[in-house]
C-alpha cells in the first residue's frame, strides 16, 4: 500500500526534473547558438567577424542574430564589409499547409561596404567561404527575403579624395524563392527594390527570377532617375577627368535572361549639365573643349538631354554590346528623336529564350 505514493513522488520528481532540464536549455540555447556562429565566423579563412548577441523564440521558430560583422583580416580601412545590425530568420509557416518547410529573412539597417583596397586580391574561393558560412547560419532554404533601410558601398579610397559610390536607404522584398507555389511559372519569384543613390537619385529595381536554376533565369527592370551628376565627380575626374558644374543623370535598363542568354539594354541619359571650366595645363584644357564640343554636338537642343542607347545580348560567357548602334543613338537622339526618361518596356523574358533556341 506504501508503494503507490512513493512512486507516484518518483514520477512528480521525474516530471519536474525534466521542466528544470527544458527550461535550463531554454535558458542557455542563446549562448550556445551564439558560441557556435562566432565559432563558424572564427573558421573563415582571410576574414574575421563576430556575434554580439543571439535572441530564441521558440513559439514562433525563430532566432534573432544582433550585430553581426564580417571584415578581411588585413584590411586596409577599418569599414566593416558585411554590417548585420539585425537579422529575424524564421520559418515561414504558411508554406507548411503547401508541404514545404522554408524560412523568412528580415534584415534591418544591413550594410555591405566594399572597399576596393580590401578586396584586390580576393579570389572566389575566399568568396565562397564566406559566403557559405552566412548560408549556413539559416538551417532552411530562404523563401521570402525581406531588407529595411539597407545601405550598399562601393569605395576605392586610394585615390584622393576618395571614390565612395552607395545607395542608402534600401527596402526590398523577394518572395516564393523556393518556388512553394506556381510550380509551373517559369519565372516564379519576384522581388522589388527601392532606394537613395548618391546625388539622392531614386532607384527602383523590380522583375521575377527563378532562382532554382544553376544560371538564374529572370525578366528584371532596372532604373536610377534625378541624380546630381556633382556627387559623381570623382569617379569621373578619376576615370574620365571631367567636372560637372550642374546636371542630373539617369540610367534606365531592362534585362532579361534564360537558359545563359541574355537580352538587355543600357539607356543612359545626361540632363541639363554643364562642365567645369578648363584645368590648368594644356592636355586637360584640350580635353574638356574636345568632350565640351560633343557634348554640345550630340545635345538634343529641345530637351537638353545626351543619350544614348546601348543594346547588350548573347551568350552570358560571350556577351557584347552592339557598339555602332550605340554610337548612332547618341546622333539619333541628339538630331532625330529624343529618347524618353523612362524605361522602354520592349524588352521580355521570351525576347532572351528566342535566343537560348
Amino acid at each position: 500500500m506504501e508503494k503507490k505514493p512513493i512512486y507516484k513522488r518518483k514520477v512528480f520528481i521525474v516530471i519536474v526534473l525534466v521542466i528544470l532540464s527544458l527550461i535550463l536549455l531554454r535558458l542557455m540555447l542563446p549562448t550556445i547558438v551564439k558560441k557556435y556562429v562566432n565559432k563558424s565566423l572564427s573558421s573563415l579563412p582571410d576574414y574575421h567577424g563576430h556575434v554580439n548577441d543571439i535572441d530564441i523564440s521558440l513559439w514562433r521558430g525563430a532566432y534573432v542574430i544582433h550585430n553581426l560583422y564580417i571584415n578581411k583580416i588585413d584590411e586596409v580601412s577599418n569599414v566593416p564589409f558585411i554590417n548585420l545590425e539585425q537579422t529575424d530568420i524564421s520559418v515561414q509557416w504558411k508554406s507548411l499547409f503547401q508541404g514545404r518547410i522554408v524560412s523568412e529573412i528580415v534584415l534591418n539597417k544591413p550594410e555591405v561596404i566594399y572597399v576596393f583596397e580590401d578586396h584586390d586580391e580576393t579570389g572566389e574561393s575566399e568568396l565562397d567561404d564566406w559566403t557559405e558560412v552566412l548560408t549556413d547560419l539559416v538551417p532552411i532554404s530562404i523563401n521570402s527575403l525581406k531588407i529595411n533601410n539597407g545601405k550598399l558601398a562601393f569605395v576605392q579610397i586610394i585615390p584622393d579624395p576618395t571614390i565612395d559610390l552607395h545607395i542608402h536607404s534600401i527596402s526590398a522584398t523577394a518572395t516564393n524563392l523556393q518556388n512553394v507555389k506556381d510550380k509551373d511559372v517559369k519565372l516564379p519569384s519576384s522581388f522589388n527594390i527601392n532606394g537613395t543613390s548618391i546625388g539622392n537619385g531614386a532607384l527602383l529595381v523590380k522583375g521575377k527570377l527563378n532562382l532554382l536554376k544553376v544560371i538564374p533565369d529572370m525578366d528584371i527592370s532596372f532604373s536610377l532617375e534625378d541624380a546630381e551628376v556633382t556627387a559623381f565627380n570623382d569617379f569621373f575626374d578619376e576615370y574620365a577627368k571631367l567636372d560637372f558644374e550642374k546636371g542630373t543623370i539617369n540610367f534606365y535598363s531592362e534585362i532579361a535572361i534564360a537558359d545563359g542568354y541574355l537580352k538587355s539594354y543600357v539607356k543612359p541619359l545626361l540632363k541639363d549639365s554643364k562642365l567645369i571650366g578648363p584645368k590648368e595645363g594644356f592636355f586637360e584644357k584640350l580635353w574638356e573643349g574636345f568632350v565640351g564640343f560633343f557634348k554640345f554636338v550630340l545635345k538634343n537642343q529641345e530637351t537638353d538631354n545626351v543619350a544614348t542607347k546601348i543594346p547588350i545580348e548573347g551568350d552570358l560567357n560571350d556577351s557584347s554590346a552592339d557598339v555602332w548602334e550605340s554610337v548612332f543613338n547618341l546622333f539619333r537622339n541628339a538630331w532625330f528623336e529624343a529618347f524618353k526618361g523612362e524605361i522602354d518596356d520592349n524588352i521580355e523574358f521570351k525576347d532572351a529564350e528566342s535566343l537560348s533556341n
